[in-house]
């Protein structure tokens, strides 16, 4: 029996958007015994038969990645659209879980930012559960850096862009969204880019909608080597979290590989130039990309500081690549070294939160 849901009314009371437009109806299908729901809120309605027939019953020849909440599918719809499917590690069938995983998946089906990849729905049938999200045809971050012929496409423009567009998004999930959405999960897999090769936040919300009961309290570790240190022993997710996150996913994004014994030592005699990814093109005679990987790299070592409250927030890091300034004063890259970096970092600290 079909019929419209409630509408967006109860929502703004969950969700703050007040630079946003207003999302469009959704409409909710129910079979009679009571297995199958679906919502879909893009132009039309998708069943749990469509997809198993656009993806052969979840072949493996779709899968185009997995990660620590399910595996990811592309799948062509009949009208010709193509989505991309986050079939879900979950097996729970309890109303009570049912009922709870509609109203945190309505709820981050409402999500607009130009920088957050699209949840259009989910479907639930049975043990088996997935969500249906705007397709990127890149795909993910951690796989273009690591393709050299990709890993050229990326030009110091368009990496500083990626630093960016990360930043403002998850300044909106932590800051614009009430409840505030941690991601937990922060890694340049969950980073997906478009044929324009521009950056969109994936796989928000999704620890908070398979275990609406368990607080901050950790329920998946994350992805090793973006995992903030003081995990190891709290064991409680926080804001702060994403943002070492982001920070290391920041550095990957200047080095073109992950940053690995760098986030735990360095050596002070290391210059930025040294760090930086040597298939892009050379920034060294354009002063305003200097400048940019100078911010992005003072950033970022900010937000990989030990202690959390050490970091700044991702709205103060926001700001920054707003206001577009840099501290330093040298102008060449060769000059430059990683001590000073994290030296000059500490001035976000002492502007936090403001």
């Amino acid at each position: 029996m079909r019929h419209r849901h409630k509408s967006l009314k109860a929502t703004k009371a969950n969700l703050k958007r007040p630079k946003v437009r207003k999302a469009k109806p959704t409409e909710t299908k129910k079979t009679r015994c009571g297995d199958e729901f679906s919502v879909w809120n893009y132009d039309g309605r998708i069943t749990f038969e469509e997809i198993i027939v656009a993806t052969e019953d979840f072949d493996i020849k779709y899968c185009i990645g997995t990660g620590g909440y399910g595996s990811v599918y592309r799948a062509q719809l009949p009208s010709g659209k193509i989505v991309a499917l986050k079939k879900l590690h979950h097996s729970e069938t309890e109303l009570a879980f049912l009922e709870s995983f509609q109203t945190e998946a309505r709820l981050l089906s409402q999500i607009r930012h130009r920088n957050i990849v699209k949840l259009y729905g989910f479907c639930l049938h049975k043990k088996c559960m997935f969500l249906i999200y705007k397709y990127m045809r890149r795909g993910s971050l951690f796989c273009v850096l690591r393709n050299d012929d990709e890993a050229i496409q990326l030009d110091w423009t368009k990496r500083v862009n990626i630093v960016k567009s990360m930043a403002h998004a998850l300044s909106y999930l932590h800051y614009d969204c009430i409840p505030s959405i941690v991601h937990r999960d922060i890694s340049s897999n969950n980073i997906l880019l478009n044929s324009k090769l521009e950056a969109f936040v994936a796989d928000f919300g999704v620890a908070r909608l398979l275990h609406s009961d368990s607080s901050n309290r950790t329920v998946v570790a994350g992805t090793h080597g973006y995992i903030a240190p003081e995990l190891a022993y709290t064991m409680v997710v926080t804001e702060k979290c994403d943002v070492f996150g982001f920070g290391v996913v920041a550095l990957e994004v200047l080095m073109g590989r992950h940053p690995g014994d760098l986030l735990s030592s360095f050596n002070p005699k290391i210059m930025l130039i040294d760090l930086l990814d040597q298939r892009a093109p050379s920034p060294i005679d354009d002063q305003t990309v200097i400048q940019d990987i100078i911010l992005v790299s003072k950033i970022a070592f900010a937000c990989l500081r030990s202690k959390p409250k050490s970091r700044p927030t991702m709205r103060r890091v926001s700001k920054e690549f707003l206001v577009r300034k840099t501290a330093l004063e040298k102008p060449a890259l060769q000059e430059i070294s990683i001590s000073e970096l994290r030296n000059q970092g500490m001035y976000l600290i002492d502007q936090y939160d403001c």
